[in-house]
């Protein structure tokens, strides 16, 4: 089933069920008004859930409206925990390789990941808002789940079993903040602003045959200013699965049902073509092309995003139908 949550002006909005076609919506309202409270009791409320998803499908939803995308906030507007990993080992490879560093052997053995702030997201068509062009502005297209309650210490496969929902993110990074976080110690902070979700959350189930050992086999389109500029597949280049991830989360701690387990930048590898290294499928982030570019001609030469800038992230499935709808967000000046 596809879940979304409709601005009501409140914090957490109004709980929505959405066709798998994206065009109609209605209201949960007597089965839950929140995603967190249909988290919370998964195993009851989720059939009711499922029962209005097949009645909406099914043209026979009494109450219908036709689904609209600009008045979503983000499937969960705020989280208990939002931790984002970093699977895709050749965006860590590229950003490393355009400094002259190597990937140390522990990053194909443990997840990175870090904690970012989860009490104000971004919904799929809410604007940047960032104050100054100079820090930097990037997006970055991910993949993220939304777990149910998982133990201390969980196996993967108990982390694949914990898992409700998957959602398209934009984790949005302001890169000339984060080298001077990071050089103290303790991490990211500033340099990660509010991460924007699509506005639809969908059961592994509605992924079909594209859910595969806990990744998502499709291609992430992602347009920057109306260009493309990524084209980049999901899965097999996918290092660590969410299955893994979740259970790296949940080494010290349990996770309580309303985590978000985040993929880290979708990014595939370069080939060798008349002995120049070519990435045809693009980049999920501006950091990873001007690295692509240091690599090839020395230094970089495409500027981070500006004021007025756009960009789009999409997945669609085999059908050629979008799976989550799109994430379209424009940067703006905060305060003006």
């Amino acid at each position: 089933m596809k879940l979304a949550t409709y601005k009501d002006g409140s914090r957490d909005g109004q709980l929505v069920v959405v066709s798998r076609d994206l065009t109609t919506a209605h209201y949960a309202t007597g089965i839950a008004n929140r995603l967190q409270q249909a988290l919370d009791d998964w195993n009851f409320i989720s059939p009711q859930l499922q029962d209005l998803y097949d009645t909406l499908n099914h043209g026979k939803a009494r109450h219908a409206f036709p689904f609209d995308p600009t008045l979503c906030m983000a499937p969960l507007p705020r989280a208990y925990q939002w931790a984002d990993g970093s699977a895709y080992l050749n965006h860590v490879e590229l950003v490393r390789a355009a400094r002259g560093a190597e990937l140390p052997e522990s990053y194909f053995t443990d997840p990175l990941m870090y904690q970012g702030g989860s009490d104000d997201f971004l919904g799929a068509h809410d604007a940047i808002r960032v104050a100054s062009e100079d820090f930097g502005i990037d997006f970055e297209a991910e993949l993220a789940v939304i777990t149910g309650d998982v133990p201390m210490a969980a196996t993967p496969e108990q982390g694949l079993d914990a898992i409700r929902l998957l959602m398209l993110v934009n984790d949005v990074s302001l890169r000339h903040l984060i080298p001077d976080e990071l050089a103290k110690g303790f991490g990211f902070f500033h340099g990660k602003p509010s991460t924007a979700f699509g506005p639809v959350a969908v059961t592994p189930d509605e992924l079909g045959e594209a859910w595969i050992e806990g990744r998502v086999h499709l291609t992430m389109q992602i347009d920057w200013n109306g260009r493309k500029v990524g084209r980049c597949d999901a899965g097999p280049d996918m290092r660590f699965h969410f299955g893994q991830l979740i259970a790296h989360a949940a080494r010290t701690r349990r996770l309580r049902a309303g985590s978000i387990i985040g993929s880290g930048t979708v990014s595939n590898p370069g080939v060798e073509k008349d002995g120049r290294r070519e990435w045809p499928k693009g980049y999920g982030c501006i950091a990873e092309k001007r690295a692509m570019e240091t690599i090839q001609d020395g230094a970089p030469k495409t500027d981070y995003m500006r004021f007025g800038d756009t960009v789009r992230i999409e997945m669609k499935g085999k059908d050629g139908e979008s799976v989550f709808g799109a994430i379209e967000q424009n940067v703006s000046q905060f305060g003006r």
